[in-house]
């Protein structure tokens, strides 16, 4: 697997980079070599975090950890990842196209169909037109952590979401 690591806030040093290189380097039975890790690292204070994405054929693989240590991050993203692999192997198998990412190994490998995705609860109701800011106030009215809502403005179904740090995402669908 190719690494390509930046600092956001800091300066990466030479032992941090072979931390992330090692730490990540577990990940290489997984990948082919031309797959590419994108890694940022950023200190935001006293918080340490590393963001991982790594690009598949449409899909993206994606972990941000946050620790008081830039070490425990790199060590908590290279579990969570790894567990995220092995918890949706079956689901990246039946999908073809990514497979040319992922090495013939990995994906020979028996699957556990332990943790199985279920839906168990379905909910529907009227999406009366309002705006982003609205919909933030339904949202921490509600208590919840998103909402669902038609935008007035596009006529579109949007999201917005709480952030980590309080702020808050729209998410929007491409025209």
């Amino acid at each position: 697997m190719k690494y390509v690591i930046v600092g956001k806030n800091m300066e990466v040093s030479a032992s941090l980079e072979n931390a992330v290189k090692e730490k990540l380097g577990k990940l290489d039975k997984f990948f082919t070599e031309d797959t590419t890790a994108h890694v940022t690292l950023s200190v935001n204070r006293g918080r340490h975090i590393i963001e991982v994405t790594i690009p598949v054929k449409g899909h993206v693989i994606r972990c941000e950890e946050v620790s008081t240590d830039m070490y425990t991050s790199i060590d908590l993203v290279e579990e969570v990842i790894e567990k995220q692999l092995k918890k949706y192997k079956s689901k990246i198998v039946k999908k073809h196209k990514v497979q040319a990412a992922f090495k013939r190994e990995y994906l020979e490998e028996p699957t556990s169909t332990d943790e199985e995705i279920r839906i168990v609860r379905n909910k529907q109701f009227e999406m009366k037109p309002m705006y982003p800011e609205d919909a933030c106030v339904q949202m921490e009215l509600l208590g919840h952590s998103f909402y669902v809502f038609r935008n007035a403005e596009t006529e579109q179904i949007n999201v917005v979401y709480k952030r980590k740090g309080g702020s808050y995402g729209l998410i929007e669908p491409e025209e």
